[in-house]
């Protein structure tokens, strides 16, 4: 079995005919036509196949085969939605796939074209939908470039938006942002803690995996995915 990536997490049951409300990360829906495994904390990955879906106020809504009722629905309740890494599309030259962008190093742009280095994506979280960044600042020294994936630093929260991220490059394996002023101050050592800045808290503690999302430019037909946080390729 090649690596899994996660696709979404079930949710609540939606009637009583067995339909299931997810939390989605992919872009395309079309995702659900493929094998698919479902994984119950660090339980052994078991096949499942999506009867049918639909969405409802914007939500997702799944019928699972062999989920009949409510009562069947209500015990898959947090359970998560996975899918082979290499049954993903092809992502095209100017997209990234989030778990492909884990463990890469992130350069703040400075004056005159220069990029200090910042520290390294430890894993990609959704609070209310938005996409944040935990990124693992460098000590000070401890960056080199024959070991950038390494960071002990403290975690930076940033908000992946397209006006702070400049380029994504996957070949030169580096990540290039210009933080909004400010951001990067308001995490640094010896700073009075904020309570949760960005409002990512009860995210990061509620999740032990961390969700896939889109790639940069994404496409429709080419959602992008992030790894699971013990997946060894990190």
């Amino acid at each position: 079995m090649s690596q899994l990536v996660v696709l979404g997490r079930l949710g609540r049951p939606h009637g009583i005919r067995g339909e299931i409300r997810a939390e989605y990360y992919a872009e395309s829906p079309l995702l659900l036509e493929k094998p698919l495994l479902l994984q119950a904390g660090r339980a052994r990955p078991r096949p499942v196949k999506v009867a049918a879906w639909r969405y409802w106020q914007e939500r997702l809504i799944l019928k699972l085969e062999g989920v009949d009722d409510r009562s069947a629905a209500e015990l898959l309740r947090g359970q998560e939605l996975l899918m082979e890494g290499e049954l993903l599309p092809e992502a095209d030259d100017d997209e990234a796939y989030l778990h492909d962008m884990i463990g890469l190093p992130v350069f703040a742009r400075e004056a005159e074209g220069s990029a200090r280095p910042i520290g390294v994506l430890e894993h990609v979280l959704f609070p209310a939908g938005q996409e944040i960044w935990s990124i693992r600042a460098y000590k000070e020294g401890e960056y080199a470039p024959e070991s950038s994936q390494r960071a002990s630093g403290h975690e930076i929260l940033f908000p992946a938006v397209p006006e702070f991220v400049d380029d994504i490059d996957l070949d030169a394996g580096r990540i290039l942002i210009s933080p909004p002023s400010g951001l990067l101050e308001l995490y640094a050592p010896g700073r009075e803690p904020s309570p949760d800045p960005l409002g990512t808290q009860a995210q990061t503690h509620a999740r032990v995996k961390h969700p896939p999302r889109r790639n940069t430019h994404a496409e429709p037909d080419a959602p992008a995915v992030s790894d699971k946080p013990d997946n060894p390729a990190r």
